[in-house]
């Protein structure tokens, strides 16, 4: 819609998952970093976490991009809500084995058989597990009980668990005791502080066309409180920043003032605290004393 008003040639601010778009801060390539490393030195199973919208997908597309063009083969899982014969069926499937209409165990042996052969030339072969934090117990002890299939020096099958923070939780829980004992790498994406997302803008704006200072188009209060609403979540960032383009175009406008992000943020409820912030803010000691200028007399 404002594509042309504003000189792009494309939108800056698309929530899909575009690698061409990845935004490299120090905690991002220190994970893509730390992943490749796990895959090539065959380590077994590495977790990737992270607050959801701080880039985790957008970084295994990354990845697996750079898989494209290497000896590794891998399968990739992006819906996490199936049983534990679902997911070997998927993940073999993927692998292109014939295997919708098996057993557990028929599923099982057909995979052996084909990272054994892989392995045989000597070429790597991964899981890449999405939103991971979804997947049941049973179905990640399926993950471990594949690890097993190893050589006395290395892993025959790589695995990456991609998930929200509550993955951590699951990991850390007594029953995925001997899971979490086969973890040979984790790592955690943070959002961006308010100089990365002044970075991540700019950074975006310019491949869609912007000169080269893009930020121009968001004074700096309005880049101040997209990162105060965003909380630098890149997700949010790229919502506000999509709808306040699109308000200052209808009213003609050449910048992005603060207001037009308020207003935005607003309608999208950002100033909404989660659940989470409601309970402490509803068991802050300061809300409930009687000095409270509001139950002054």
């Amino acid at each position: 819609m404002y594509n042309a008003f504003y000189k792009f040639w494309r939108n800056p601010f698309e929530i899909t998952p575009d690698p061409s778009f990845l935004f490299s801060t120090k905690g991002h390539k220190k994970a893509l970093a730390a992943l490749c490393c796990c895959l090539r030195r065959r380590r077994g199973i590495g977790v990737l976490t992270g607050e959801a919208g701080t880039g985790k997908t957008l970084l295994i597309c990354c990845l697996l991009r750079l898989l494209k063009h290497s000896d590794i083969g891998y399968a990739y899982v992006f819906n996490s809500r199936l049983s534990s014969l679902e997911f070997l069926q998927y993940v073999a499937a993927d692998f292109g084995l014939d295997a919708w209409s098996k057993t557990k165990g028929q599923v099982l042996h057909e995979l052996s058989k084909y990272i054994v052969a892989r392995h045989q030339q000597r070429l790597t072969t991964v899981i890449v597990v999405d939103e991971a934090h979804d997947l049941s117990t049973e179905a990640l002890e399926e993950t471990r009980l594949l690890t097993n299939l190893e050589t006395a020096e290395e892993k025959l099958l790589q695995i990456l668990l991609v998930g929200h923070s509550e993955l951590d939780e699951k990991l850390d829980s007594l029953e995925l005791r001997q899971l979490k004992q086969r973890i040979a790498m984790r790592s955690h994406l943070e959002p961006l502080d308010l100089e990365e997302t002044s970075g991540y803008m700019r950074h975006r704006l310019h491949l869609a066309g912007a000169n080269a200072d893009g930020c121009e188009l968001f004074a700096d209060e309005a880049i101040e409180r997209i990162y105060c609403h965003s909380r630098g979540i890149a997700r949010l960032i790229n919502t506000v920043c999509e709808n306040a383009l699109t308000t200052a175009f209808l009213r003609q406008l050449s910048r992005v003032p603060p207001d037009i992000i308020d207003e935005v943020a607003f309608d999208l409820r950002l100033n909404v605290p989660s659940p989470a912030r409601r309970t402490e803010q509803n068991s802050d000691p300061a809300l409930e004393s009687d000095d409270d200028p509001a139950f002054t007399m």
